[in-house]
């Protein structure tokens, strides 16, 4: 059944505010006809996550079990403590599934292994463990391969769609701020400035891939070392997390500037105005840029600055942190049973191999040589400020 009006409705109101939480009822839903041998998935009661996971499963006999996130999505929701194993415990033995299957097999997004650990699920319903794909729409292809997800099905993706996305969560909510002064005072100006700013959000993100990445982790750490120059970091256009927004600022101080230039100059008067109208729109998105991504860690955690380390002597080589590792970083070395990372490959600070390794073989550590035990990690998540607080 294709969508209606009014889920295509609150699609659209969801995306662009989608830095609120949306709840929904959580519990047991049933797609299909599903069967005692059906398989049960689960997710967060985030409302448009709910809607998207039922119609990727559109098609199948199956269950799914919505644990209660606080309307939080899946990835935000685990890495923030709100999707524990306590929320999973909750919504197996409160909706009636295991009285429905013969089998005793759930199996989660990828994305919450941040926050669920395996370990403490099983050991308290007696269920097994999955994590599926990524993404939703790769659920048909998993089951069809017999629960195994392949590496792209592994692999967390920032599509164009993705990445538009999130300049209408953006766009939308600055629109309507800006828009109520502009409606009382300069009501002319208000139609140019929505277009100002839906023009620099959607250019913002759909050039995200080619836009200057900031400094790496370990050349930023030495300069933030370097006591005599620490408050340069202070000034936003001295700001390595900030290159990507200046740029496209820059980009669009060059527009308007040749707009103003190809009709003669009669415009000079307002460049100013427009500019930092512009420059005010991109420092607004830039604020919080990479944390709007699934591939970067938000520049206001200090987190950003972790590496994974392998304790190869603890390591056995189980695969299960390959299995969640939503970069590919990770790869099992099957004749020396042991974990290899892979330093190509960009590091999200997730979390999500340190909380799963059931040795312990995996630990963040600081730029100083500081480790943070996994213990540490899997009972302390990170608010919305970065600072670790006790998951509830």
């Amino acid at each position: 059944m294709p969508p209606t009006p009014i889920d295509l409705a609150k699609d659209a109101l969801q995306t662009g505010l989608r830095v609120l939480p949306f709840p929904c009822r959580t519990g047991l839903v049933r797609i299909g006809n599903p069967g005692r041998e059906s398989p049960v998935f689960l997710t967060c009661n985030f409302d448009l996550t709910v809607r998207r996971v039922r119609r990727a499963l559109r098609g199948l006999d199956c269950y799914l079990l919505v644990a209660q996130t606080r309307g939080i999505n899946v990835w935000c929701a685990a890495g923030g403590g709100y999707m524990t194993a306590n929320e999973v415990v909750s919504v197996i033995k409160t909706s009636g599934i295991a009285d429905l299957v013969d089998h005793r097999r759930l199996v989660l997004p990828q994305l919450a292994a941040t926050g669920v650990e395996r370990r403490e699920v099983e050991e308290r319903t007696g269920w097994r463990v999955l994590f599926g794909p990524v993404q939703a729409e790769d659920i048909p292809a998993y089951l069809q391969n017999h629960y195994k997800k392949t590496a792209a099905m592994s692999e967390v993706r920032f599509n164009l769609r993705d990445r538009l996305e999130m300049a209408v969560m953006w766009a939308f909510p600055i629109s309507v701020l800006a828009s109520i002064p502009m409606l009382i005072w300069w009501r002319p100006l208000t139609l140019p400035l929505l277009a100002v700013i839906w023009g620099i959000s959607a250019g913002t993100f759909a050039a995200l891939p080619w836009l200057p990445s900031p400094l790496p982790k370990k050349e930023e750490a030495s300069r933030r070392s370097a006591e005599p120059f620490r408050w340069v970091q202070k000034i936003p256009i001295f700001d390595p997390r900030l290159r990507p927004t200046l740029t496209v600022a820059a980009v669009f101080l060059a527009v308007l500037f040749a707009y103003v230039w190809l009709l003669g100059g009669r415009e000079w008067s307002s460049l100013l105005g427009w500019g930092l109208a512009g420059l005010a729109v991109c420092l607004a998105i830039g604020v919080e840029l990479l944390g709007s991504t699934p591939t970067d860690k938000s520049g206001l955690q200090e987190d950003r600055l972790l590496t994974v380390r392998l304790l190869e002597e603890l390591c056995d080589g189980k695969a299960i942190c390959q299995q969640v590792c939503p970069r590919g970083r990770l790869l099992v070395d099957a004749k020396q049973h042991k974990v290899r990372i892979v330093e190509g490959n960009s590091c999200v600070q997730c979390g999500a191999c340190v909380v799963q390794c059931p040795e312990d073989a995996l630990v963040f550590v600081y730029p100083d040589g500081r480790m943070i035990p996994p213990e540490q990690i899997r009972r302390y998540k990170l608010n919305m400020l970065g600072e670790r607080e006790k998951a509830s």
